[in-house]
């Protein structure tokens, strides 16, 4: 599992990281607010260790931020204030669970461990909705964002991405794409479907002179891998 350790303070940043790894996680660090909010939103990291007193950028801004993107990493906040509506904000913004410093390394390991296995039981794949690092589309919202930032996708191809993510893993032909988009009856050309789906891949690959989220079987039809 992915950790992101927020912390300006090399030396906590140090102690977390060595903590956490020697328990088996893989851990990256950053020690700014800007930083980490690109970070989490290029990387699919299952926690995010934040404190709040940031450069550049303030932690309770980066944790609005991610949850405003759509971003899932569980999120505990590391901090030195302590008062209940340090907290009640904290909490109010999307963290999922507060802690105070100074903390001990056990309290901390089973804080981590509890919000880990919390937010994998209470957030369950959403069939509805598709993410992989800074991409997000929620297609019942007919709803695509890129970083945060909306991404206009048609309708055709909102219903293109939909059928070819309800079969992930698995070649969709032509024939099936067509009857699942347009609709039995309908007579469109191949080359007619392969223009949609280059429009489609233009919005949402990160090269698209190279696709790897919907990537074409020759002779058959398209597979998603995302």
């Amino acid at each position: 599992m992915r950790i992101l350790i927020v912390e300006d303070d090399p030396m906590i940043a140090d102690g977390l990281k060595d903590d956490l790894e020697l328990e088996g996680f893989s851990v990256d660090v950053t020690a700014d607010g800007e930083s980490a909010e690109t970070m989490a939103r290029q990387n699919a990291y299952d926690l995010i260790l934040l404190d709040l007193m940031l450069p550049r950028r303030d932690g309770l801004v980066v944790c609005r931020n991610l949850r405003a993107a759509g971003i899932q990493s569980a999120i505990i906040v590391l901090t030195a204030k302590s008062q209940e509506a340090d907290k009640v904000v904290g909490l109010a913004v999307g963290a999922d669970d507060y802690v105070t410093k100074p903390y001990s390394r056990l309290e901390l390991m089973a804080r981590v461990k509890a919000v880990l296995r919390r937010t994998g039981e209470s957030k369950p794949s959403d069939p509805d909705v598709w993410q992989s690092g800074d991409t997000r589309v929620d297609f019942r919202r007919c709803h695509a964002t890129i970083s945060g930032q909306p991404v206009r996708l048609t309708a055709t191809e909102f219903k293109i991405l939909k059928a070819l993510f309800e079969s992930r893993g698995k070649v969709v032909t032509i024939d099936q794409l067509l009857d699942r988009v347009w609709g039995a009856g309908v007579f469109l050309t191949d080359r007619v479907i392969y223009t949609h789906v280059n429009n489609l891949r233009a919005k949402i690959e990160p090269d698209p002179s190279t696709p790897r989220l919907i990537v074409g079987v020759r002779g058959l039809g398209y597979r998603f891998d995302g």
